[in-house]
């Protein structure tokens, strides 16, 4: 029997779901807790990241445990040919927990198949990213005081976009309306979109970002990713689909707020940080005590 792993957002319940943004709570009332003393995270990036690597090593520091790992895969033992099954077999006997981000979709269920420790996945291709969705849902939480009944704009690259599919899922528990703004080239996968019409929740589609400002609690915006497209020409055709100015946000609500998984390119101008609406920098702060919490809740520390 395998144990508990965070590989895809389904594979933890509503219940689940905020028992772990309750947990995260309670870390940011006290962050620095010694709970992890004694206990060894190895975080695997395949794939280069900033925020998501460093706020989970500050996350374990945070608790007294301790990281190691490696930030490319460059400088694995992949580059000498050794397999994914090898290299997660091997690194299960230093640790107690894997963090694990890899460019190839389903990599993180298979690296949980074979493991003997838990697998966090921090990111598997252009299919999910569990933990960047727990922490959206503690900031959306924070900032208008719930989860339900809310309306919650996607905007960008939502075909490649894995913040946004593992989102979407989660936010079906909570009986939400999905405004989904994209270029034709970028629309959210119909497979999806499945998990939005089986849980009879409506969804509108849209070309333009201003047709949404004034509707939405929550304006996600998101990076049109040039390492997705494997034809430059086809990137540069949307790469400035969208751009959010301080100007466009005077038609927001006075409760919206921007958010953006970071990071950012252009697609939200500099002046949009002193709006009271960016809320961007402090959830890449959310994910520290989002990701205490699930390391607590995996490691079994705190249920």
């Amino acid at each position: 029997m395998h144990p508990k792993s965070l590989v895809s957002i389904n594979d933890f319940t509503k219940e689940e779901y905020l028992k772990i943004l309750d947990m995260a709570e309670e870390f940011e009332r006290q962050p620095t807790q010694k709970i992890l003393d004694g206990f060894v995270v190895a975080t695997l990036f395949f794939e280069p990241s900033t925020r998501t690597r460093l706020s989970f090593e500050s996350a374990v520091s945070r608790l007294g445990g301790k990281v190691i790992g490696f930030t490319d895969a460059a400088s694995s033992s992949t580059q000498k040919g050794e397999t994914l099954k090898d290299t997660i077999l091997t690194v299960s006997n230093y640790c107690d927990l894997i963090v694990m981000r890899h460019p190839i979709e389903g990599a993180a269920r298979f690296a949980s198949e074979v493991a003997s420790v838990p697998i966090i996945n921090a990111g598997d291709g252009a299919n999910q990213h569990p933990t960047q969705c727990l922490l959206d849902l503690y900031s959306i939480r924070k900032t208008q005081g719930r989860l339900e009944n809310l309306d919650i704009a996607f905007v960008g690259d939502l075909k490649y976009g894995r913040t946004v599919h593992s989102n979407v899922i989660a936010l079906t528990h909570f009986n939400c309306r999905y405004h989904l703004v994209s270029p034709e080239e970028l629309k959210l996968p119909s497979a999806v979109k499945r998990y939005i019409k089986e849980n009879n929740l409506t969804y509108y589609q849209y070309t333009d970002l201003c047709d949404v400002i004034p509707l939405a609690d929550i304006i996600y915006m998101t990076r049109i990713q040039r390492e997705r497209f494997s034809d430059p020409i086809e990137y540069e055709k949307v790469k400035n689909s969208y751009i959010l100015s301080a100007e466009m946000l005077g038609k927001a609500k006075a409760n919206a707020r921007v958010l953006h998984p970071l990071p950012r390119v252009n697609e939200i101008t500099e002046d949009v940080d002193s709006m009271p609406q960016a809320y961007y920098f402090e959830q890449a702060l959310n994910g520290v005590y989002v990701r205490q919490a699930l390391l607590a809740y995996l490691l079994g520390l705190k249920q």
